[in-house]
């Protein structure tokens, strides 16, 4: 959540059904329905990104800025204008949309007990499986709390250790923590439903379905727990004492995984059962299944006999004060979305210019430098969303490299969460450092470097082995 809260006005008041009303659109337009929905949402987006600018701060306004000079560029050199534009626009609205509907399920989960009992759950943890349990915890946190999984459970694990009173055990313990939960996080990205870079990917690569990457993209996962683990126990630091053991939270069991556990397994079943059943893209399923689970627990979290009427006032709650304050981030991110489709557009004949073709090079190649351009663009400052929706263009079909879509897609979504342990300009990193008290430059060059290297090769090796062997 971002910047002051906003001041009452006609605008603020509009721009929360405004994107209720963009998601709609985007929902049955996604999900196959009349073409006047998609024509809708994408002239919806251009008025809310009018209802937030006035709203932002200063320094953001250069996306719109950027926005509306490639537009200009577009409209003058362009004869397939029209289709370039409303083709970004589309995109667009969708990572609003669905970046508004992520945040439903989150608003929800903030007013449950049992998350924040299953987080200290976690952090207390004794050492010896607290990586791993920060670690996959992160990632079933993250299912629901996208970025706020980082912000609870960084929260938990530094005040978990700033229970230890020798100053140098508390900064070893704050710091594995913290790259645990993190690592956790960036692991969730190639494989969740909910994440934008299985979002983005499924909507840029031909032939991908989620149920045929699933299997490839949560190996990608367990490479890169697998190897934050093995770096944290080889590297354990070498202490002057031996640290006592830490004190589990009173009242933690195990049980206290239940109530998220027993809410990821309804929302994965309920979303592969339609995807399945109907051969709906399984984020526009998304953008119905998640805003009615949230609206469903807001009601639930009520008291008994007047919980359809707190449902109500929550969900009213949500629409009017909760999504505007969220401005920033659905400018950023959806502008990401339409500067790097219509940049991509206009950078195509002047990249052909200079005689760069990767149609050269073999599939296998492609893919490696794949994984290695996505955490490279995120050291230029670029977004994740920038940089997929420029890159992409350049990669030649998956039918002329000799590859599966599945693998392309493994490629990309595996480079996007390096990007997300490196760039010391991710949100992942700049959360860890205020937590830390430290840069985002020494979370991701220093903390993260050698992770980084270790986590690219073994990449580097998986999708060279699925182009070489045709997997996916």
């Amino acid at each position: 959540m971002s910047g002051p809260a906003p001041q009452p006005g006609l605008d603020i008041r509009l721009t929360g059904p405004v994107i209720v009303a963009l998601t709609a659109l985007v929902a049955v337009s996604q999900l196959g329905g009349p073409a006047w929905a998609g024509l809708a949402a994408a002239g919806l987006y251009p008025f809310l990104i009018l209802l937030l600018m006035p709203r932002v701060r200063r320094t953001r306004l250069i996306f719109p800025a950027l926005a509306v000079v490639l537009t200009i560029a577009a409209l003058a050199t362009r004869p397939d204008w029209p289709g370039t534009i409303l083709s970004a626009l589309d995109r667009a609205a969708f990572i609003a949309a669905f970046f508004s509907a992520l945040t439903s399920l989150r608003h929800a989960a903030d007013g449950s007990p049992a998350i924040r009992t299953c987080g200290m759950y976690l952090a207390h943890q004794p050492p010896g499986r607290r990586y791993i349990a920060l670690s996959a915890g992160g990632q079933m946190f993250a299912l629901l709390l996208n970025y706020g999984a980082i912000a609870l459970l960084g929260s938990l694990a530094t005040a978990a250790a700033r229970e230890e009173s020798d100053p140098e055990i508390r900064q070893h313990r704050m710091r594995r923590m913290l790259l645990a939960v993190q690592r956790g996080f960036i692991s969730m990205l190639p494989w969740s439903p909910l994440a934008f870079a299985v979002a983005i990917m499924s909507s840029l690569i031909p032939g991908v379905t989620y149920g045929r990457t699933l299997p490839y993209a949560i190996f990608t996962s367990v490479l890169l727990v697998a190897i934050g683990w093995a770096l944290d126990t080889l590297f354990k630091p070498r202490l002057a004492r031996a640290a006592p053991p830490q004190a589990r939270g009173e009242g933690e069991t195990w049980r206290a995984l239940l109530p998220l556990g027993g809410l990821l397994v309804l929302l994965m079943t309920v979303a592969l059962t339609l995807h399945e059943t109907t051969g709906a893209r399984i984020t526009a399923i998304m953008l119905v299944v998640v805003p009615a689970i949230a609206a469903l627990w807001f009601t639930v979290q009520g008291p008994e006999g007047a919980r359809l009427r707190h449902g109500a006032q929550r969900v009213r709650a949500y629409v009017g004060l909760d999504l505007p304050r969220y401005r920033d981030e659905v400018l950023l991110l959806s502008l990401a979305g339409y500067i790097g489709s219509v940049g991509a557009v206009l950078l195509t004949p002047l990249i052909e210019q200079t005689g760069f073709d990767l149609h050269v090079l073999p599939g296998w190649a492609v893919l490696v430098a794949v994984v290695w351009l996505m955490p490279l663009t995120g050291q230029l400052g670029m977004n994740p969303i920038l940089s997929a929706t420029l890159i992409y263009p350049f990669v030649p079909d998956a039918a002329v490299l000799g590859v599966t879509p599945t693998a392309v897609f493994i490629a990309f979504t595996g480079g996007w969460a390096l990007s997300g342990s490196n760039s010391p300009f991710a949100a992942t990193t700049l959360l860890l450092g205020n937590f830390a008290g430290i840069s985002a430059f020494r979370v991701g060059w220093q903390w993260n470097g050698v992770y980084t290297i270790c986590c690219g090769v073994a990449l580097s090796l998986w999708v060279a082995a699925m182009a070489l062997f045709g997997l996916g």
